[in-house]
């Protein structure tokens, strides 16, 4: 073999390199791309996956949240819709009749009176002559007492009209309605005593008839002042108790403290100021009212001789409402003389 061909002759081992370099510089095959993509793929649709499902888990948390928050709203309002409000069984157009008359406890027992003005009740013999009620066989006068428990004229008309009263209604000449009104209620450095009083006296009424005017006149004989505290439920509960508690001793202190009647007592004094039932346009306007039948009272509220007057005259039928103007006669001219 001669030289020239051994030059040109290709060499074994460098055909091999050669080939293994252009093997290992060829880009990957199809195959293994297409499965790197779908594997990113895959992760991809799980991440998707997870954020979906924690996206939905968060919607349905938000959902039950609101569900439960509905249904408690709904519990809340449907219960505050179906419980009734609570109306003394014996009201009477807002007002409760007094059924029996005996000497009131008010001189005795073990609760003070906070804040009470020292006005002396009057003793019989202090009190200035009245004309006399009688029954007869027309019906009874109508009397019907607006009565803020914390009202000072409330308490000096009952103080001093008291005797009289209680005679009127024993001999059958008078039916005597109160009506417990909540006008003074914020003036009790935020206790409500007005609201809570009118409350108890509606209890005592309910539970109690028998001692409803004793109790009615012992709250205002004991007034506590104006802008006081006034008594607690607890002390009213007392009260009650030294007035007699009827047969039903537990319910009457459990309706007292629990102020069972506070929003009948309300509304019943929103609706005496709206009008009055049963006269010509009267409405509640003041902490003290007493009406005869049908006609306000307009005189001294210390003064039991001029309600006395007051009380026949609407028995007669004369009041002035009702009274007949007298004409006044003409004066007949005289004749001048003739010159």
């Amino acid at each position: 073999m001669s030289s020239d061909d051994s030059t040109n002759a290709p060499s074994t081992g460098d055909s091999a390199s050669s080939e293994v370099t252009s093997t290992g510089s060829t880009p990957a095959p199809v195959g293994r791309r297409e499965a790197v993509r779908e594997k990113a793929q895959q992760v991809h649709v799980r991440q998707s996956r997870a954020r979906l499902v924690r996206r939905a888990a968060w919607i349905s948390a938000a959902v039950v949240v609101v569900a439960a928050a509905a249904v408690v709203v709904g519990v809340t309002v449907g219960g505050a819709a179906s419980k009734p409000q609570l109306s003394p069984d014996r009201a009477d157009q807002d007002g409760f009749v007094v059924t029996s008359i005996s000497s009131a406890s008010s001189s005795t027992g073990s609760v003070g009176s906070p804040g009470a003005a020292a006005t002396p009740t009057p003793t019989e013999g202090e009190l200035t002559p009245s004309p006399t009620v009688t029954a007869s066989t027309a019906a009874p006068v109508q009397i019907h007492v607006y009565v803020d428990y914390l009202s000072p004229s409330a308490r000096e008309w009952q103080l001093a009209n008291e005797p009289q009263l209680s005679s009127w209604v024993a001999e059958g000449a008078a039916t005597l309605i109160y009506h417990p009104v909540t006008m003074l209620t914020a003036k009790s450095n935020g206790t409500k005593y007005s609201l809570r009083a009118a409350s108890a006296a509606a209890c005592v009424a309910t539970y109690a008839p028998a001692s409803f005017f004793q109790f009615n006149s012992d709250l205002l004989k004991r007034q506590p002042a104006v802008d006081s505290d006034g008594f607690s439920d607890k002390d009213l509960a007392d009260i009650a108790s030294a007035n007699g508690t009827g047969d039903e001793p537990k319910k009457l202190r459990e309706c007292i403290e629990t102020e069972m009647y506070a929003s009948w007592a309300k509304a019943a004094t929103e609706r005496a100021v709206a009008g009055i039932d049963g006269t010509d346009g009267l409405s509640l306007t003041g902490n003290a009212m007493v009406i005869v039948n049908g006609e306000a009272y307009q005189g001294e509220m210390t003064d039991p001789a001029e309600f006395s007057q007051f009380v026949l005259t609407s028995a007669s039928g004369k009041s002035a409402k009702n009274a007949t103007p007298t004409p006044t006669p003409t004066p007949t001219p005289t004749p001048s003389a003739t010159p």
